[in-house]
């Protein structure tokens, strides 16, 4: 069978897309991905051949984001007007890029950003659409954040954001729409991909919201993380650093831009010598004049399925991939949390009783060694131990995301 990958986003929002596009080709099926072009190269070094989804660098167009709206006070309406214009610029080099990506495929997987322009190439060619979800995407009442209220209300807000971000994108969605000969959409897209039975793979383990199985059913199938785990060029350093002392805490925050790493390392560094820990930082680009402390060693990669283990805590910035790699390691975590579903990530890692969370920007050296005394605590441990036994293995995840997507192109439908 011919599959297509589509996915937008930093490497948290692609490797899971790889993770599946590996498999899918090693059972013998013809795998098309495209990926941003920071990213073809990560893609290919897994073996799969990758074209540009789009033009624009998505880590820098994530760190402009920032950059440009960290510092604005403005009304909420404006502030979402302002937020959705990538969004729309992006439908047409997006919409472009796919469309002869999927011609002649048996299936579209797409990833959690702009699901709408793939669903409406989907519809074009008349193929079955799937789609990972990082979090519970959809209308529910399972979710904590940003505090547990009646399951009734959650879902109706969750409904009028959908019907919000639709509004927001309409006009760009029905150019793209007009462009390939579609009617005008009548409706958001979660409720048009629902009518055309999309598949809708939930890429992490459902007990993290427990309920939620039983609501959704077999169209929205729980399978756990996916992941390459991947061992980086620094493992085996790390490994025997971690070796010449005692168990250290993890730290770091993804692709999220996160300011001064000299400032980073000082209130991590300050926190831990507090506390009479060691600290593993790791940065996706290094910093000038960063301070050199005994108890910290700072790296730019690892494998998270290697030294979390290892790691007596993992603190982050709560993207799925990190959470998920943290519960499968059954070591407590605290989540300091910026943006995106990353709150909701925070809040069921409470609910759980594995770790506590706070927003990043509300940290400093007192509240991080305060957290950090939380969350060391040998009951918060000992539950760690207890979910990471129930957690999915990476290996299953994969083939079974690989097996819903094959009966999927088969249009086997769903059960």
């Amino acid at each position: 069978m011919k599959f297509a990958l589509a996915s937008y986003g930093t490497r948290g929002d692609i490797e899971p897309l790889a993770a599946v596009g590996r498999e899918l080709q090693r059972r013998g099926h013809d795998v098309r991905v495209a990926v941003p072009p920071n990213l073809i190269g990560f893609v290919e070094s897994a073996g799969l051949s990758a074209v540009a989804y789009g033009q624009r660098d998505s880590q820098q167009q994530l760190d402009e984001d920032f950059l440009h709206n960290s510092w604005k006070f403005t009304n909420p309406v404006k502030l979402a007007r302002e937020a959705m214009e990538p969004v729309r610029a992006g439908f047409d080099e997006l919409g472009a890029a796919l469309r002869p990506l999927a011609d002649g495929v048996d299936l579209l997987l797409t990833g959690q950003l702009y699901q709408e322009i793939a669903a409406n190439v989907a519809e074009y060619h008349d193929i079955p659409l799937a789609a990972l979800h990082f979090y519970p995407m959809r209308p529910n009442g399972h979710i904590a954040f940003p505090a547990r209220l009646p399951a009734p209300l959650v879902r109706s807000t969750m409904k009028t954001l959908d019907w919000m971000y639709w509004r927001f994108t309409r006009s760009a969605e029905d150019a793209q729409r007009r462009e390939l000969g579609l009617p005008s959409a009548t409706c958001p897209a979660p409720q048009r991909m629902s009518e055309r039975n999309a598949l809708e793979i939930q890429a992490y383990d459902g007990l993290c919201f427990p309920g939620l199985s039983a609501e959704w059913g077999a169209r929205r199938p729980f399978v756990g993380a996916l992941t390459m785990e991947w061992p980086t060029d620094a493992d085996d350093e790390v490994v025997s650093w971690i070796a010449a002392g005692t168990p250290p805490i993890y730290f770091g925050f993804g692709s999220m831009p996160v300011g001064s790493l000299k400032d980073l390392v000082t209130m991590i560094g300050g926190a831990c010598a507090d506390l009479g820990e060691r600290a593993l930082i790791c940065s996706r680009a290094p910093g000038t004049g960063v301070p050199d402390f005994d108890h910290v060693k700072v790296v730019t990669a690892v494998n998270h399925a290697a030294i979390f283990p290892t790691c007596r805590a993992v603190v982050h910035h709560g993207g799925s991939g990190t959470t998920a790699a943290g519960l499968r390691a059954g070591v407590p975590a605290l989540i300091l949390w910026i943006t995106s579903d990353q709150p909701i990530w925070a809040a069921q890692i409470k609910q759980l009783k594995v770790g506590s969370a706070r927003r990043f920007s509300g940290t400093n050296r007192k509240t991080l060694a305060g957290d950090l005394r939380s969350v060391l605590a040998p009951a918060c441990a000992g539950r760690a131990c207890e979910i990471a036994a129930r957690m999915t293995k990476p290996a299953e995840s994969v083939a079974t995301a690989a097996d819903l997507l094959e009966k999927a192109a088969r249009r086997e439908g769903f059960g």
